[in-house]
């Protein structure tokens, strides 16, 4: 029989391992979490960014929303809960598209049923809620570089990028999955953490460019506060940020998402090494002029930048049954989105079902 893990590691701080850590600590058991980002969320990140006059202007520039499957209920429960505590919010506004080559809008079919929600006051405060739950510490800005089996033991031994003891612990859950992808070494020149072996390859990822667009004036020939392009080759969505509860109202603010070709056009010139601020810039203008060419877009923004997000949606899950990946004789667990599924809810799954592995030991 497994012994009990009283003490685990939760490498990084998204959905997925903010909530593993949370569920772990509601059930006596201490974790935590390692970060090497100055703050929690992942794809739920929030961008905080200032205009030449410096006005602060704050973007939701991953993922923009979420929502909830009637059939989920593990995931219905904590969202009503994030709901009760009041770090979540649904967002009423109506979606739709918008055809780039006959001009028309139509509403999205889904429009008569489906929720979408939010973190309040920015998509990062859920990770940020549930990063401080009691019995949860946070170590931001500390990444782990290196994890030995101690088998004599039975223990983890993690170091940090810096080569720093970060402690040992009697379990391990990997939410950020370039610590056992070779990706991991291709930034760092480092090998991955977790070695893996074969096990693992790769995980196909979907890269997509958002456009950080903020303006004086609303943007009044769009109908809607969240728009499918259809027919753009180079445009997908478009959210309208400051329309969500809980965001200031002093400039309407727009993030555009680009289709995934576009992305996979400019990295298959440009590389894939970390973009340079010249790159980024000329990525926000062709971006910005594809947008004014809809017609919907007849004002210049006072402030407008670009961000890659190079492999941050998975294309496909690992693991979509079990919904996280476990090896029970190191009490090593593996979650996150690219297990089930691209959505944010399906790395809110994985995570719940990461900690159930610990948690029912």
């Amino acid at each position: 029989m497994e012994g009990v893990a009283s003490k685990v590691a939760i490498m990084g701080s998204g959905i997925s391992g903010a909530v593993c850590a949370s569920i772990l600590a509601k059930n006596g058991i201490s974790a935590t979490i390692f970060e090497s980002a100055r703050g929690p969320g992942g794809r739920m990140s929030q961008r905080r960014e200032h205009s030449e006059d410096g006005r602060e202007l704050l973007f939701d520039h991953g993922a923009p929303y979420f929502t909830v499957s009637d059939t989920n209920l593990e995931v219905r429960r904590l969202v009503d809960e994030w709901e009760a505590r009041g770090f979540v919010a649904e967002w009423k506004e109506r979606f739709g598209s918008f055809d780039c080559l006959s001009k028309k809008f139509s509403l999205l079919s889904e429009e008569e049923h489906e929720k979408r929600y939010v973190g309040v006051p920015g998509m990062n405060s859920i990770c940020k809620a549930l990063c401080l739950d009691p019995g949860v510490e946070s170590r931001f800005g500390v990444g782990v570089a290196r994890i030995d089996w101690l088998e004599d033991e039975d223990m983890w031994s993690l170091n940090s990028s810096v080569g720093e003891d970060v402690g040992r612990f009697d379990g391990v859950v990997a939410s950020d999955k370039n610590t056992f992808l070779s990706r991991f070494t291709e930034v760092t020149g480092k090998p991955p953490p977790i070695d893996m072996g074969l096990q693992i390859k790769e995980i196909p990822v979907v890269p997509c460019f958002a456009l950080m667009l903020a303006f004086d004036q609303p943007l009044s020939k769009i109908p809607w506060k969240g728009l499918l392009f259809k027919n753009s080759k180079a445009l997908k969505w478009a959210f309208c940020d400051s329309s969500k509860p809980g965001r200031p109202k002093t400039s309407e603010r727009w993030v555009l998402h680009s289709t995934a070709e576009h992305a996979e056009l400019i990295i298959s010139q440009t590389g894939f090494q970390k973009p340079s601020s010249a790159l980024l810039a000329k990525v926000a203008e062709d971006l910005f002029r594809e947008f004014e060419r809809t017609g919907l877009c007849t004002t210049k923004p006072f402030f407008m930048k670009a961000h890659r997000w190079g492999s941050a949606f998975p294309a496909a899950g690992i693991a979509v049954e079990e919904k996280c990946l476990w090896f029970g004789n190191k009490k090593l667990a593996i979650c996150g989105d690219f297990c089930v599924g691209p959505k944010v809810e399906c790395a809110i799954s994985s995570g719940i079902a990461a900690a159930s592995k610990f948690v029912k030991m």
